[in-house]
């Protein structure tokens, strides 16, 4: 497929990266020759220097060519002008735009082919938001991620010492869930290296576990690894940015939210915009200020401003001064790597965070769901199986039948039972078929329809677990 990426900042870099794997074409376009260069060198990549919003550039680029555009620079206006100029003028069929300002995305009608031509809309500020709140809901978590329409979630945990299944076998975690709750743990990263797991597998101290199971049975699936900690009430904030600000807002109606920002104008206006939150202006890396506003009576400290060493800096000394658990939002993922575990509980990259749903779209055949893991070295998919046992490679057989790829992994089925429940959609009510999560063992059969969670643990695998999924010629 022959992709055009507008912008090489950390959300079309991650995208580039992702999609390179592939044997794409890729071609990416910005006005920064530094930031192309750094693509190029990790990357094989087109890149080209100028301005996507010019017809001229665009054709330089390759669009007359084109199978897919994605715009995600810093600038909407250059999004959007692309994207209509991809449709109008080049005839390119799915066009991808990053929107920062929410009229936008409020009101749909301007992005049809009438206006705009946006197929699809992605809002990585607002994605983070999502991210965060997940967090702040599970705070013993490291990653919380969601599958079919939140009836599965994956969760990422730190197996401490003394946890029920620390320094046992993982077939011996059915033995303490309650009657009638299953889960799988997906995966298991030992020091930054994957660990292929089996039933025989031992957990240890320190452990990243990816476990996965129905929404409804995550909390006591997490209990068999993990303390669980006191719910979140009181939060403090570094940076009132487009991020640190929408966190605030998402979260400031159920918990006690403070906004340390330095830039008095910019604390003005945030303070203007948030309804219950408490905003300073101040430095976030001082010592004085965190003691201050009691950093030792925080639940949790989310370090959002655009630095990376600030936010390290300040989340590092909010621990050391007695706040229970910090998050530090770091762009570059040799970073996050270093301090996550230390003295920061969770290193969060933004651009790994926010691009799963480009990914979702971006990938061939019936991908559902893409989320990135472990800042991009692994993926967990949701694909929806079709066809039958003569065009499909995974219709109608056991999972023992199926080829094996190693370093993937299922680790969950939906399927719709047959009966309805009443549900409100939209204001009405409508009869919506009952789905059953299963956790699937080697004799479980695949059939259509199903959604099919599949943890790759390697990013190479990706590809081979597509193709797997996809539907045979005849079929079609």
């Amino acid at each position: 497929m022959r992709i055009i990426i507008l912008g090489a900042g950390q959300v079309g870099a991650s995208v580039a990266e992702a999609l390179a794997s592939e044997a794409n074409d890729i071609t990416v376009v910005d006005q920064s020759r530094e930031s192309l260069g750094d693509i190029a060198d990790r990357l094989d990549v087109r890149t080209l220097v100028g301005n996507g919003a010019l017809p001229s550039v665009l054709r330089n680029a390759g669009m007359d060519d084109a199978d897919m555009l994605v715009a995600v620079t810093q600038s909407d206006s250059t999004n959007l002008v692309a994207c209509k100029l991809a449709r109008s003028v080049f005839n390119v069929t799915t066009r991808v735009a990053r929107l920062r300002s929410a009229d936008y995305l409020d009101d749909k009608s301007l992005l049809d082919d009438e206006h705009f031509a946006v197929t699809h809309a992605i809002c990585p500020e607002q994605e983070i938001t999502d991210y965060i709140a997940r967090l702040i809901e599970f705070p013993e978590a490291l990653q919380v991620l969601e599958f079919a329409n939140g009836r599965v979630t994956l969760v990422c945990v730190r197996a401490y010492e003394g946890g029920l299944l620390v320094g046992k076998p993982i077939k011996a975690m059915r033995e303490h869930l309650p009657q009638g709750v299953d889960a799988r743990i997906a995966a298991i990263f030992r020091e930054h290296q994957s660990v292929d797991p089996d039933g025989n597998t031992v957990i240890e101290a320190g452990d990243e576990v990816f476990v996965l199971a129905a929404t409804e049975f995550i909390r006591p699936v997490m209990r068999e690894l993990r303390r669980m900690l006191k719910p979140v009430r009181r939060i403090m904030i570094a940076g009132g940015g487009n991020i640190g600000s929408r966190v605030a807002a998402a979260l400031e109606a159920a918990h006690e939210v403070k906004v340390i920002e330095r830039d008095p104008a910019r604390a003005e206006l945030v303070a203007t915009r948030l309804q219950n939150s408490l905003v300073l202006q101040g430095e976030a890396t001082d010592e004085n200020v965190l003691a201050r506003e009691n950093i030792d009576e925080m639940d949790m400290f989310l370090a959002l401003t655009n630095d990376d060493e600030d936010n390290i800096m300040a989340a590092s000394l909010a621990k050391r001064l007695g706040c229970k658990r910090v998050l530090a939002l770091i762009n570059r993922r040799a970073y996050a790597d270093m301090v996550q575990g230390g003295p920061i509980d969770i290193g969060l990259s933004p651009a790994q965070a926010s691009i799963g749903s480009l990914l979702t779209f971006c990938r061939r055949g019936d991908v559902a769901r893409v989320h990135s893991l472990r800042r991009g070295a692994a993926e967990a998919l949701e694909l929806v199986v079709h066809g039958d046992r003569k065009s499909s490679k995974v219709v109608g057989r056991r999972i023992e039948e199926l080829p094996v790829i190693k370093g993937a992994r299922i680790a969950a089925i939906v399927r719709e039972a047959g009966d309805l429940q009443v549900v409100q959609m939209d204001g009405f009510l409508v009869d919506k078929p009952v789905a059953r999560v299963i956790i699937p063992h080697h004799d479980t059969v695949i059939e259509e329809n199903d959604h099919v969670v599949v943890f790759c643990s390697r990013k190479r695998e990706v590809s081979q677990v597509e193709k797997l999924f996809q539907v045979g010629f005849q079929f079609l």
